[in-house]
């Protein structure tokens, strides 16, 4: 029999080596998968290599982390239910509230004690820049290629300012990055790195992909460059259309609309 200290001492080791070996993507899934949130392990030294010096992440290269998604299902299924907890006169970003809400309480469940850096894609450092660039950890991830002007080979846009855009693989651009957790004590030397699908692989369709993005962003059809198994319902379309200054108007008018309809359902009509 261990005693309390041994018990400790095993506890401790147990849970460190079913770190070190990929349980903390399981753990993440089981907490996150079934709310719409897609989860991608990558190493620091993956991203480091392909951003510039002042974003590099000050971690030793082997240290583990994961970018989050959000899928189309997770308005539906984390952010309409979480709206019903949430005092609409004193949020800032319901949506962002949303995403940092379940992602802690994951953490907090999955991972007591560990210690976890978290990076939401709408933090900014002193310097205003972003504390992470999303789409370039989602491409080292494998989660959806970050297609830039650099892959298009003869480009003819001359002068022009070109800026790149992911596409995944099964929803196309109907999806967001939204964090990266960095786990600080957890290292993976033997762990490699996995391609994310090239799934806009023609030279026409990238051009077409970028001018999309770049020129017409608005109308949403760079996000169907490809075919998409899901996309945004056509409530969360009007979500992500109306301006961030009206949007919790537009959610106040659907509580409003939700709560007649219950009222309506209990008294008969």
């Amino acid at each position: 029999m261990r005693s309390v200290g041994q018990e400790h001492t095993w506890l401790y080791h147990h849970l460190h080596m079913e770190l070190t070996a990929g349980g903390c993507e399981e753990r993440l899934r089981r907490s996150l998968s079934s709310l719409g949130f897609e989860i991608y392990p990558l190493k620091v030294s993956w991203y480091n290599a392909v951003v510039s010096a002042n974003f590099h992440l000050s971690y030793p290269e082997d240290t583990l982390a994961f970018v989050v998604l959000s899928s189309p299902g997770m308005f539906e299924r984390a952010f309409r239910p979480f709206l019903k907890s949430l005092d609409l006169e004193n949020v800032r970003d319901p949506i962002d509230q949303c995403v940092a809400h379940h992602v802690t309480l994951a953490i907090r469940e999955e991972f007591p004690g560990q210690k976890v850096d978290v990076m939401y894609d709408f933090e900014v450092l002193p310097s205003r820049k972003p504390k992470f660039l999303a789409q370039s950890a989602a491409h080292v991830a494998g989660a959806a290629y970050y297609y830039q002007r650099r892959d298009v080979t003869s480009d003819p846009w001359g002068e022009k300012k070109m800026f790149g855009v992911c596409i995944h693989p099964r929803y196309g651009g109907w999806f967001a990055v939204r964090a990266l957790l960095v786990f600080p004590d957890v290292t993976l030397p033997e762990m490699r790195p996995k391609d994310p699908p090239d799934c806009v692989p023609s030279r026409e369709k990238r051009i077409e992909l970028l001018e999309r993005f770049n020129f017409s962003w608005k109308d949403w059809s760079y996000r169907d460059i490809i075919a998409v198994e899901e996309r945004y319902s056509e409530e969360q379309k009007a979500y992500f259309i109306t301006a961030p200054a009206e949007r919790l108007q537009l959610l106040k008018r659907w509580s409003h609309v939700s709560a007649v309809k219950s009222a309506t359902r209990w008294s008969g009509e």
